[in-house]
């Protein structure tokens, strides 16, 4: 991918690439790799590229974007059919939205943020489907239909899975331009119809295509498994669902805004925005006087540079000349206020703010988020995870450009805790601090070294013994994990550190280390260690054989899991940990890939590329849920519902190594049935 050629529509891109013969289809990759390299220049809104010496390509630019096939226009002579066009399309970005593409806010019209955020002490309001006609004549709810799918939809649906299942087949390597193309068509075919959601997820799976094949140093696999999975999931579950679990699997392509009357904000702490989809800025959080959090965002489409400045930029809420910087240890008064049901704080022309004064994090109102028991909080984090559980970009609505789903901060914890050290991982060191008997890996939010968190994490690493009061993001894993967005400065509890936009220097640490303290049950002087012994070992569920696989298959596609290897072993090692469902589909995740037929003459047979995705949709599931219930029993907290199950009962947090599957105990499993039916046999 270019980022100097302007984002171009999906729906631009795969009519260039159909448009194409099947010979010249075998070279796109060839000419997207051409055209790539080649020099670029702009002149007002035409972006040229220099094919050759004699053969310009030309993009003409229409609000930001190139929105027509008839945009892009090529010198050569075999234009209007040559390959140029097709390529160029292919390497550039892609466009958001017509709908999303404003990057200021309308005057009119609340502007898009960041997702609005439901506090840890309130429950956030139900999200609610428009009413129907009959309801609004007055007909009773329970004469009511629920809504299903429309037609269009459920082939919308349709042809998201199976491009999603073409690019699971051949995996990065061979998921070139064309199949890239494809799945474009299916996601502009699903916004269209209505699915913003998973059109949004579809680009996702491109973007993250492109960055791999790209070598991006942004790129990661997790990413592209968690936005593919994403996309069969609601393939797979659209068609089937009604009422307002369909309107929550479609999604919207903005949120809207509701009055909220007069606010007193109280500025908690701001993070910064990069994102591997070009997109970059500044997110501040706030609370009101019960607790709800909200916020003000400021992200457009930028790189590093505008996410280290734009905390420094004045927040777009009303008269007031406030950075954000100054915001996230201020105050703010509103009037005629507007939040989207997010928690997104609106800026249209009838809201009045001014600067007021801000609170401590040990001062009311905001000691109260730090009073919640941090397995409620856990507990929280995870029940607010939705069915499509995706990554945070920053950006103010649920099923944008990327279609990532917002934050609403009910992932966000408030910890107090005493440093201990670090401990060495795979990813580079993780700062290890004490939480109410818990030992607690809190990681740098952001590994790219044009924003401070690592160098910050570093710093405290040296303040052993320190007590901190730190705002963390949930990270699910089988251990308690976190992702460290801001702390109170170690010498001066009274103020606190933007670890995202504030730099620690020497002189903010404690002249010496506090006395030493315990780790995994073994003394430490914090004046000569460093680094904290890791973990003993303990009985861990394998999860990871599953996840391995799993991300192997996206990885080197479908032929890497058809290779003889350890598959029989790696079953036999998930049944002897109780862990029989994870070892059925992981049985069942080989035998798909394996399975070949052929002809009468002994020639193989097109894959059957639907079971493989439908085996491999249920091994992703099932460890994403996995993961999810490890981690609470490691946090000792309950997987769903802080306070009550669906059924309104109360709930108890799940005991550390009780948790189950197939009935049989194990050292933190879930008892989870395998999804979609995969895998459901008895196990002896």
């Amino acid at each position: 991918m270019n980022p100097q050629l302007p984002p171009v529509a999906p729906a631009v891109t795969a009519q260039l690439v159909a448009a194409l013969t099947p010979r010249l289809r075998k070279r796109l990759d060839g000419g997207v790799v051409k055209i790539a390299g080649r020099p670029v220049t702009r002149d007002g809104d035409i972006v040229r590229i220099a094919v050759d010496d004699d053969t310009d390509l030309e993009l003409h630019v229409s609000d930001g974007a190139v929105t027509s096939a008839e945009a892009i226009r090529c010198g050569c002579l075999l234009a209007p059919d040559c390959l140029h066009r097709a390529a160029a399309a292919s390497v550039a970005p892609i466009a958001e939205p017509a709908e999303s593409s404003a990057e200021g806010p309308s005057p009119t019209e609340p502007p898009r943020t960041a997702p609005p955020v439901p506090t840890p002490t309130t429950a956030p309001a139900p999200a609610t489907a428009p009413p129907s006609a009959s309801a609004s004549a007055g007909a009773p709810p329970e004469d009511l239909t629920p809504e299903s799918a429309t037609p269009a939809q459920c082939a919308a649906a349709v042809a998201l899975r199976d491009a999603a299942a073409a690019v699971l087949e051949a995996g990065t390597d061979g998921a070139g331009a064309v199949l890239q193309a494809e799945l474009l068509r299916a996601a502009h075919t699903a916004r269209l119809a209505g699915l913003p959601r998973a059109a949004g997820r579809a680009v996702a799976v491109v973007t993250a295509l492109r960055a791999a094949r790209d070598a991006d140093p942004a790129y990661r696999l997790s990413d592209l498994t968690s936005a593919l999975r994403d996309v069969l999931v609601l393939a797979h579950r659209i068609p089937g669902a009604t009422g307002r679990n369909l309107a929550e699997l479609r999604g919207s392509a903005r949120q809207p805004y509701r009055p909220d009357g007069s606010l007193r904000l109280y500025g908690l702490f701001a993070e910064p925005v990069l994102t591997a989809t070009g997109y970059a800025g500044t997110v501040t959080w706030t609370a009101d006087a019960v607790g709800r959090l909200c916020t003000v965002s400021d992200v457009a489409p930028g790189g590093a540079d505008r996410a280290t400045g734009s905390a420094d930029r004045a927040v777009r809420i009303g008269d007031t000349s406030l950075t954000h910087r100054e915001l996230s240890r201020a105050g703010l008064a509103v009037s005629g206020a507007t939040v989207s049901p997010t928690g997104r704080l609106g800026a249209g022309a009838g809201v009045r703010a001014v600067r007021a004064a801000g609170a401590s994090w040990h001062a009311e109102p905001l000691d109260r988020l730090w009073a919640v028991p941090v397995a409620e909080q856990v507990s929280r984090a995870l029940a607010s995870a939705p069915a499509v559980r995706t990554a945070y970009d920053g950006r103010d609505h649920r099923d944008g450009r990327d279609g990532r789903d917002g934050r609403d901060g009910r992932d966000l914890l408030f910890l107090d805790v005493t440093l201990l050290g670090t401990v060495r991982e795979a990813a580079g060191e993780c700062l290890v601090a004490e939480c109410e008997g818990l030992t607690v890996r809190l990681a740098a939010a952001h590994d790219d070294p044009a924003l401070p968190h690592r160098e910050n994490l570093r710093l405290l690493a040296s303040a052993r013994g320190t007590r901190l009061r730190v705002v963390a993001r949930l990270t699910p894993a089988p251990l308690p994990r976190a992702l460290l967005l801001a702390a109170s400065h170690p010498t001066d509890p009274g103020t606190r550190v933007d670890l995202g936009v504030d730099r620690l220097r020497r002189a903010d640490l404690p002249a010496a280390p506090v006395s030493g303290t315990a780790q995994d049950g073994q003394a430490r002087n914090p004046r000569t260690a460093r680094t904290v012994p890791s973990a003993l070992p303990v009985d861990e569920a394998p999860v990871h054989l599953l996840r391995r696989r799993v991300h192997q298959a996206v990885s080197g596609g479908r032929r890497v899991l058809a290779f003889p290897g350890s598959r029989d072993a790696e079953v036999a090692r998930l049944r002897r940990h109780g862990l029989g469902t994870a070892g059925e589909l992981l049985a069942e995740l080989h035998a798909t890939a394996a399975e070949r037929e052929r002809d009468p003459f002994g020639r193989l047979l097109p894959a059957d590329t639907g079971r493989f995705s439908h085996a491999w949709l249920g091994a992703a599931v099932y460890t994403e849920e996995l993961d999810r219930v490890l981690c609470a029993a490691a946090w000792g907290a309950s997987p769903g519902d802080p306070a009550t199950d669906p059924r309104g009962e109360r709930r108890t947090p799940v005991p550390p190594g009780e948790v189950r599957d197939a009935g049989r105990s194990v050292g933190g499993a879930p008892a989870i049935a395998p999804p979609f039916g995969a895998g459901r046999r008895s196990i002896g």
